[in-house]
């Protein structure tokens, strides 16, 4: 089994690379570090976030909408994912759909929601 550098090391060492990526803005390759990583650990919140935000930045927003959808599935009042899900939703032009996301997200903050 060849090993790549994306999916080189303990799955600690690979977490803190697709950190380093993501905060280089190299997006790409952060979703390819963090996606072996979710397939590894898929219980996990941190990393499927992540690796959803990390697809949003890199404009693969099916992908996106994918990850979110599982996060909020298992943790309905995950309030980062539900922001995230409504923008996601609203760069897809289903602002209907991302509606009640984006409000649910703000009333989970303490904000007034939108209309």
């Amino acid at each position: 089994m060849e090993t790549t550098y994306y999916d080189h090391g303990t799955p600690a060492e690979r977490w803190e690379r697709a950190g380093m990526f993501f905060d280089a803005k190299d997006y790409a390759a952060a979703a390819r570090v963090l996606d072996g990583l979710v397939e590894e650990v898929p219980e996990q919140t941190g990393p499927r976030l992540l690796l959803a935000r990390a697809y949003y930045h890199s404009a693969q927003l099916r992908r996106a909408e994918q990850e979110l959808r599982i996060i909020v599935e298992r943790d309905p009042v995950e309030h980062y994912a539900r922001l995230m899900l409504g923008r996601t939703l609203e760069r897809l032009g289903r602002a209907d759909e991302a509606a009640p996301h984006l409000r649910m997200a703000a009333a989970m903050a303490g904000e007034t929601p939108p209309a």
